[in-house]
């Protein structure tokens, strides 16, 4: 497809990683753009604050992006826009909440794809990908969330709750199976419903100037297809 093209393929072989480096031609502008937006809070997932971003700038290399999503997840029938926002990680660890300190996903649906673009350079952490160790899930999807839920609960009984920092590799819970670096222009494309967490290698420097944060752009799409790989269990 093209040469600033890596495929990944990390734990479950169905679910691929994939990358672009060097995605859009100025990314000094959209980085820009980033820092003069107005950001708030984003809600109890994400650990820090969001602003509106443009995703047509997307466009720029929308024949790759589209043949990616095409043939490694599946896309037949187009996708749809669900968010596009600017995001920077401003949350301290000690206040993060129980469920920003573990692995996560974005919801049960294989049709949710995750578009994240660093607009940050690598000392400020890219994102890792995990199994849950008590189920051995990699995705949650509809039909394992209840079970996932179950054994959550029971991790928690068992080991007690996440220590309050930035979950970073192997733990009680959740095994490591692979590790993107984040790379300034960097796109990564996954399934949403994979585990995952972003790596915080500066948890104590953490802080609101959008010029001092880990700041990427992150995209949601759904594809227009019938569910894909993992919609049964």
């Amino acid at each position: 497809m093209s040469a600033n093209l890596t495929i990944h393929s990390f734990g479950e072989p169905a679910e691929p990683v994939a990358v672009i480096d060097d995605y859009v031609r100025d990314p000094a502008a959209l980085r820009a753009q980033a820092l003069k937006a107005e950001y708030a809070p984003a809600g109890h997932h994400y650990p820090g604050d969001r602003a509106r971003a443009p995703a047509a700038y997307l466009e720029e290399r929308g024949d790759l992006l589209r043949n990616v999503l095409a043939d490694l997840f599946g896309m037949r029938a187009g996708a749809r826009l669900v968010e596009c926002s600017y995001s920077i990680v401003t949350t301290p660890p000690d206040k993060l909440t129980p469920i920003q300190r573990m692995p996560h996903f974005d919801g049960v649906e294989p049709n949710r794809i995750a578009v994240l673009h660093y607009l940050s350079g690598p000392e400020f952490g890219g994102t890792s990908f995990y199994r849950h160790r008590a189920t051995g899930f990699e995705t949650v999807t509809a039909a394992r969330y209840e079970a996932y839920s179950m054994a959550l609960r029971e991790d928690v009984r068992r080991h007690g709750l996440p220590p309050a920092r930035y979950h970073s590799g192997t733990s009680e819970m959740f095994e490591l199976t692979g590790t993107i670096d984040a790379a300034f222009n960097r796109l990564v494309i996954y399934r949403g419903n994979r585990l995952h967490s972003g790596n915080i290698l500066r948890p104590h420097a953490v802080g609101p100037a959008p010029e001092q944060a880990r700041l990427s752009i992150n995209t949601f799409l759904w594809l227009n297809d019938p569910a894909g790989p993992h919609s049964a269990g």
